[in-house]
């Protein structure tokens, strides 16, 4: 069941921790960080917890903008993803989901690679 893989990860207070470290890292990385410079990122936490919670079916509909929609004014490109998708990896691991959970999970983030692009 669908849901499994949210209760697998350890719920809402794992996806929380994932969330904060990601964007800890997100920030951090001279790469990317320029696109949050403006962001209200408290929003973007919480638009990124219902995001995961989501793609890992917890009990939370996404109700953010539609990716490409949300993406489109930044202009991102084949590096600017990956370097989000490695966060997103890593984060995953240090907050303790199997390999195997993480694999699930960025199967499922790399299904929006193309409207993320806008491609």
């Amino acid at each position: 069941m669908e849901e499994q893989l949210y209760d697998q990860i350890g719920g809402r207070d794992a996806v929380e921790a994932v969330v904060s470290d990601f964007y800890d890292a997100v920030l951090s990385d001279e790469r990317i960080n320029h696109y949050f410079a403006d962001q209200d990122m408290t929003e973007l936490r919480a638009h990124q917890i219902q995001f995961i919670s989501s793609v890992t079916g917890g009990p939370v509909d996404y109700s953010g903008a539609d990716m490409r929609e949300a993406h489109s004014h930044l202009d991102l490109g084949e590096a600017d993803f990956r370097a989000v998708a490695e966060h997103l990896e890593t984060a995953l691991r240090e907050n303790g989901v199997s390999e195997a959970n993480v694999e699930r999970i960025l199967g499922r983030v790399a299904e929006l690679k193309a409207p993320v692009l806008g491609q």
